[in-house]
């Protein structure tokens, strides 16, 4: 088959022709369709997450169709649609998942990072990691909302019943999560890259209350803060920007440093809080809500052999919405 592997040694993917993977017990073969271009996958792409497998097919936001049962799967049938997210395996036995958070699994496997991923005709994954897919939803549509709508969905729980919502970094992550913020009677404040008419108009189109760069004042006292952005520098922002008891949510796996800060900033108990990963619950519980209320996911198509493309706008702040890998067999 053909994959766009990482092999360590530059910020470029190499188109190649691979072995076909074989599912092993508990796993299933898929046949990739989709496969959504996420932030993290720059990052381990530009070096900024250490220590990925390698070679690395990279790719956590796989749309495919399953093509084959590894012993003992009996939650799939051939044919159906599958998703699979960037959690692709937790230990089951450590404090953590002992406790339901196995988001913070000591010894967890990631799909696109430690394991194989999407950016190819075929993978495998451990059924157990899986979701079903809502059905309104094209396999293009689909994939942005296995990593942007899941960790968009857990940073927005993570603000709890705050009213007034600023989301800074109008991406993949925020352009979806913004919807289910409206879905909820909240009013959205989106903040993008200054100078991007293109994420702020998204923004208005989408029913945010108001939108701007990064660099501007929030018309409104927020409630809360959502940052998708990996800019440590707009952490002290959102707390300028937040009410006494508010709270700040990191919603990205990596940033830059957050630059210091006085104290009469954070007092008033206000918080700064990270999400880390997900959860199986929060895909079920996410795709059952993506199912009921329509989203409207922007996205920009580029063919598996495009990774590098793909990447490279992403880098540089040249997409509204999501980028997708469109995967042929």
């Amino acid at each position: 088959m053909q994959a766009m592997v990482f092999y360590g040694l530059s910020r470029q993917l190499q188109l190649r022709d691979v072995p076909e993977p074989r599912p092993g017990r508990g796993q299933v073969l898929i046949d990739v369709r989709a496969c959504g271009v996420c932030r993290t996958d720059l990052h381990v792409v530009d070096g900024e997450l250490t220590y990925p497998k390698t070679p690395l097919i990279p790719g956590h936001e796989v749309v495919g169709v399953v093509a084959g049962l590894g012993e003992g799967v009996t939650d799939f049938a051939l044919g159906e649609r599958v998703g699979v997210p960037w959690l692709g395996h937790s230990c089951g036995h450590c404090p953590f998942c002992a406790r339901g958070k196995e988001n913070l699994c000591d010894a967890p496997g990631f799909t696109g990072y430690t394991i194989d991923g999407g950016y190819a005709q075929r993978t495998v994954a451990d059924s157990r990691y899986c979701f079903r897919l809502p059905a309104r939803y094209s396999d293009i549509e689909a994939a942005p909302l296995l990593c942007a709508g899941l960790i968009g969905y857990r940073t927005l729980a993570m603000a709890g019943d705050a009213k007034r919502i600023g989301i800074y970094g109008f991406g993949a992550a925020a352009h979806i999560v913004a919807q289910v913020a409206r879905h909820e009677g909240r009013e959205v404040y989106a903040f993008a890259r200054p100078g991007d008419t293109a994420a702020q108009a998204l923004a208005r189109k989408l029913g945010a209350t108001w939108a701007g760069g990064s660099d501007e004042q929030a018309p409104s006292p927020l409630d809360a803060a959502l940052i998708f952005a990996p800019v440590g520098a707009l952490v002290p922002a959102a707390l300028r920007a937040v009410i006494k008891g508010g709270v700040v949510v990191c919603g990205g796996i990596h940033m830059s440093d957050i630059p210091s800060f006085p104290y009469a900033m954070l007092w008033g108990e206000r918080r700064i809080v990270s999400v880390a990963n997900l959860t199986r619950e929060d895909g079920r519980q996410f795709m059952q809500l993506a199912g009921a209320i329509a989203l409207d996911i922007a996205t920009t198509v580029y063919p598996l052999a495009e990774a590098n493309r793909a990447l490279a706008d992403l880098r540089e702040g040249r997409l509204a919405g999501a980028a997708v890998l469109a995967v042929s067999n």
